[in-house]
């Protein structure tokens, strides 16, 4: 089921985080294969170590691979971009066709105006979903720890609409429990 071994598929740190902390990190692998990840989103990841947050260990899993930017003229000079976000966008700016996965709103808003095609946390699940990756019983739990996440930056309509998404497949007749 991962997309075509030629698209590169680039993942920012809340995305990572995000699936982690909902014991859903293995979807990346089973709907795209490979990812990549900026040497930003590693120290990123590092530092929350260092801060006790629970973080996947990207080093040990073999699907993720980490990519130092080799042309640092793709990277977005916007002064609120954090370091992942700006290092992903321009990761996924070398290469046509990328799929870059990010949460953050002005990130993805820097994104679009590039002309990159990118999804989130809750698109990948949503997607997940679909794919039959999921049980009911693990929609619902997925559903609820990413309720307990924090989102910052995150467009909360957008997080709604995606959590319902995640609990009643489109044409579903079920209630939400």
């Amino acid at each position: 089921m991962p997309s075509t071994p030629e698209r590169l598929v680039v993942s920012n740190t809340s995305p990572l985080l995000y699936l982690h902390q909902v014991g859903h990190l293995d979807v990346l692998r089973e709907l795209y294969g490979r990812i990549r990840i900026p040497s930003a989103v590693q120290l990123e990841l590092q530092a929350g170590v260092e801060q006790g947050v629970a973080v996947p260990d990207v080093q040990a899993l073999g699907w993720i691979d980490e990519q130092a930017l080799t042309d640092r003229l793709l990277l977005p000079t916007v002064i609120d971009l954090g370091p992942g976000e700006a290092e992903a966008i321009a990761l996924a700016l070398s290469s046509p066709h990328s799929l870059l996965i990010l949460d953050d709103r002005l990130g993805r808003r820097i994104a679009r105006l590039a002309g990159v095609t990118y999804t989130g946390t809750l698109g990948v699940l949503v997607k997940a979903k679909r794919a039959g990756l999921f049980s009911r019983c693990t929609r619902h739990r997925a559903a609820s720890r990413y309720d307990d996440a924090s989102h910052a930056g995150a467009d909360r309509d957008e997080l709604e609409r995606g959590r319902r998404s995640l609990i009643n497949p489109p044409g579903s007749e079920e209630a939400p429990s």
